[in-house]
C-alpha cells in the first residue's frame, strides 16, 4: 500500500500569517496535534505542531535560566526562545524542516520515517504542493480493513496442528526449534522446553493462536536466563509427563 491509498485528502492547514490563537482552536476543535503550514502558492513551508506551543509566555511556561546561565547560551538562542513564547504568528514558531512524504511512497518507507523523526503525521507533497496527510490514525485505519477475515475452513486434527505449530516455529529467525515442544489435545496446545528470552514465550503464544483449530495455549515454558543460567518456571507449569 502507498501513501495515497491511506492518506487524507482533504487537509487542514494553516498560512505562516495565522495567528497562534486560531492555529491552536483549530487544533483543539478537530482533535489534531498539529498543522502543516502553506505559503499562497500552496507551497508547504512548515508545521505547528503542538509542542510548539508548550513554551508560552501566556500560561508561564517560558524557558527560564539563571542570569548566570544566560552568559553561556548565544544570543541568537535565547532571542529564538523569546520568539516562540511570545510570537502572535505561526510563522515565528513553526519548524521550517518539514518531514514529509511522497504519493507513492509505501506505509513501510512512511512508519520509518515517523518513527525515526518521532513525529505523528506526515504531510503528502506532489510536485512542492500539499496533497494529504498520512497519520497514525490513518495507518491504524489500513490495519483494520486489511486484517484477515475468518476464514471458513476445516479445522487441523490435533496431529496437523502440533506439526503445523513445530514447523512455523523452525521457519521464525528466532524461533527456539531445538528448545521447545508442543502438545494439542482437542485444539488446546501446550507449550513445553525453555527459552533464553521472556518475549519469545509471547511471540509462541501469537504463533500458535494464528494456527487454525487452536481453541487456547497452556505455557508449560521455562526461562533460562542466559548469563546466570537460572532457571525460571512460567507460572503454574508442571513438567512434562506429570499431567
Amino acid at each position: 500500500m502507498k501513501a495515497a491509498d491511506v492518506m487524507t485528502r482533504k487537509v487542514i492547514s494553516v498560512t505562516p500569517e495565522t495567528t497562534i490563537a486560531d492555529a491552536a482552536r483549530l487544533m483543539l476543535q478537530r482533535r489534531i496535534d498539529g498543522l502543516p503550514v502553506v505559503d499562497a502558492g500552496g507551497t508547504v513551508v512548515g508545521v505547528v505542531t503542538e509542542g510548539d506551543l508548550l513554551r508560552r509566555a501566556e500560561t508561564g511556561t517560558e524557558r527560564r535560566h539563571p542570569r548566570w546561565f544566560e552568559f553561556l547560551i548565544t544570543p541568537g538562542r535565547l532571542a529564538e526562545e523569546y520568539a516562540q513564547a511570545n510570537a502572535r504568528k505561526v510563522g515565528a514558531v513553526m519548524s521550517a524542516d518539514v518531514v514529509a512524504v511522497a504519493p507513492q511512497d509505501s506505509l513501510g518507507e512512511i512508519v520509518g520515517r515517523m518513527e525515526r523523526h518521532h513525529i505523528k503525521r506526515l504531510p503528502v507533497i506532489e510536485e512542492g504542493q500539499l496533497v494529504g496527510i498520512v497519520s497514525r490514525a490513518d495507518l491504524v485505519r489500513a490495519l483494520i480493513q486489511n486484517l484477515p477475515k475468518p476464514a471458513r475452513r476445516a479445522a487441523l486434527t490435533d496431529d496437523e496442528i502440533r506439526e503445523r505449530i513445530l514447523d512455523e516455529i523452525g521457519k521464525q529467525p528466532w524461533g527456539p526449534r531445538a528448545s521447545v515442544d508442543v502438545r494439542a489435545a482437542a485444539g488446546i496446545v501446550e507449550l513445553y522446553g525453555t527459552i533464553t528470552d521472556e518475549r519469545e514465550r509471547t511471540a509462541l503464544h501469537v504463533l500458535a493462536e494464528n494456527i487454525p483449530g487452536v481453541k487456547g495455549v497452556e505455557d508449560h515454558l521455562v526461562w533460562v536466563e542466559p548469563v546466570s543460567g537460572l532457571v525460571i518456571p512460567a507460572i503454574g507449569s508442571e513438567p512434562p509427563g506429570n499431567g
